[in-house]
């Protein structure tokens, strides 16, 4: 290839990441805003998360095309932290977490994330879509959620009994602008135009409420922006890791950086499902994270992690590179700082709309059913359990609840729980014969292996395999759905009870 078309072909990329950037941009402000809102947090708390995400940790992350930022997967943790602890305590508590995810990364156990049961993960998320659902429908209102997700659910009715149609008050108003984004959000999925089919609907439901809101000028509660996003942070003093004497914010670190690592690289599992560029290094992924939640824990603002709606729509804006994450952080910095004026004209309920939505989205009973159908009752009892439990307890009890129910999965096949893998690769054809019990327990070495297979016809032999857990299988149709993607040949071999799970 000549120069000049290596030179063409460097600033095609470097064009299309920057639209690319434009795009995530449109995407992330609403969100990083809204998640700060329903964490209990001031909005700009959010905005510098998502800043350091992008210029940050989109700097080091292993999986480039992921963008980080504050997750709504996060929200519900850290407003009960921030509830009862205040928000000097997220901190410390923070920075600790970022330094869990960074010694995980160098002892390279970002695989071992990836073998959590499907079933616990989605349920988790479930739980803490209806929490977000709840919380921010105390918003639409313009009033402050409860501190619980059961006091949340129970004062709901109250908001709706307590409704005057004919005497429109601010809690009236504030109801209609939420639900004419959340409208707007939900029309624009059904009616948008291929041509600009790119432009996030939460950007379009925010732009309406708050042109009412302003061209109306109607007496709601609006976001609250400071003048300087310098000003906003708050930098370490001598008593700043005082607070960590508490062994119960210690635990919250650990559950911090656990959830965060989770969400964290099953969306940058996700995301490697979307395009056929580099693929992801969990570790590296891992450390860049643990940088970026230290770096957020220093600036008081809200822990990070890859998150599925931004990457997503990275993806499909046609990014090639780590610089549309990078110049997204540029973005959001440039408006912040220099229209913080326009921020402040926002309305509090357009951005509850916009957790609604996200929250409705994150509650999917697909997941469920597709447990129950493909696996049978046991792993949509484990989903069921951490949703039920994340949303009445807490969103730790649940998932350690979930984990525990997994284990007893193992129970059938105690007696034999290894895995042998043989490999033989030759020039045209790879193979991977498994015998044994393919449990998670084995997947993190598994997972290895079949990522690692060079880029030619592979046959995957099961003959041997006594047993396999729902996880492993999910595991091993969403690397079978990857190689074929790319076009490239995989035969499985083996009983029909088992292939039959991958036809």
């Amino acid at each position: 290839m000549s120069d000049a078309a290596q030179e063409g072909g460097r600033w095609k990329v470097l064009m299309t990441d920057f639209t690319a950037s434009i795009v995530v941009f449109l995407v992330a402000m609403p969100l990083c805003m809204g998640i700060a809102i329903a964490s209990g947090v001031p909005p700009e708390k959010g905005l510098i998360t998502g800043i350091i995400g992008g210029i940050v940790v989109g700097l080091f992350a292993g999986s480039p095309l992921q963008v980080s930022g504050p997750a709504a997967g996060l929200a519900v943790i850290v407003f009960e932290f921030v509830t009862e602890y205040g928000l000097s305590a997220l901190g410390p508590v923070l920075v600790l977490a970022g330094l869990l995810q960074l010694v995980a990364g160098w002892a390279k156990l970002g695989g071992l994330f990836r073998s959590i049961s499907p079933a616990v993960v989605h349920g988790m998320l479930a739980g803490i879509g209806a929490l977000i659902v709840i919380g921010q429908f105390h918003i639409l209102f313009d009033e402050q959620p409860m501190s619980s997700g059961v006091a949340n659910l129970a004062a709901m009715p109250m908001r709706i009994l307590g409704l005057t149609p004919f005497d429109l008050r601010a809690t009236e108003l504030a109801l209609g602008l939420g639900l004419l984004t959340i409208g707007i959000m939900l029309g624009w999925e059904k009616v948008k135009p291929k041509s600009v089919g790119l432009v996030p609907g939460a950007l379009l439901g925010v732009m309406a409420a708050t042109i009412v809101a302003w061209t109306m000028g109607l007496d709601v509660a609006r976001i609250a922006v400071p003048d300087s996003i310098v000003g906003s942070i708050i930098p370490p003093d001598g008593n700043f890791f005082s607070p960590l004497a508490n062994p119960a914010l210690i635990m919250t670190a650990v559950a911090l950086a656990f959830i965060a690592s989770a969400e964290t690289l099953l969306s940058a599992a996700a995301v490697d499902r979307m395009h056929d560029g580099v693929r992801t290094d969990y570790n590296k992924e891992l450390r860049a994270q643990g940088i970026g939640n230290l770096l957020c824990g220093a600036a008081g603002a809200l822990p990070m992690t890859g998150v599925i709606v931004r990457s997503s729509a990275n993806v499909q804006a046609g990014a090639k590179t780590r610089l549309s994450t990078i110049i997204h952080g540029f973005w959001i910095l440039g408006f912040v700082a220099l229209l913080p004026w326009l921020l402040a004209e926002i309305p509090m309920a357009a951005l509850g709309g916009v957790l609604v939505v996200t929250g409705l989205k994150l509650v999917s009973l697909k997941h469920v059913r597709h447990l129950y159908t493909s696996y049978g009752l046991f792993p949509a009892a484990i989903w069921a359990a951490t949703f039920i439990l994340v949303v009445t307890v807490d969103l730790l009890t649940g998932v350690i609840v979930g984990l525990v129910l997994t284990l007893f999965e193992l129970i059938p096949h105690i007696r034999n729980l290894k895995l042998n893998v043989e490999e033989d690769h030759q020039a045209e054809e790879s193979e991977v014969r498994l015998s044994g019990t393919a449990t998670f327990l084995s997947l993190t070495r598994l997972n290895h292996i079949l990522e690692s297979c060079p880029n030619c016809r592979v046959k995957l032999d099961l003959g041997e395999v006594k047993a396999m857990d729902h996880t492993t299988i999910e595991t091993v149709r969403e690397w079978l759905t990857r190689r074929r993607g790319r076009g490239l040949e995989v035969q499985v071999a083996g009983p029909s009870h088992i292939t039959g799970q991958f036809a």
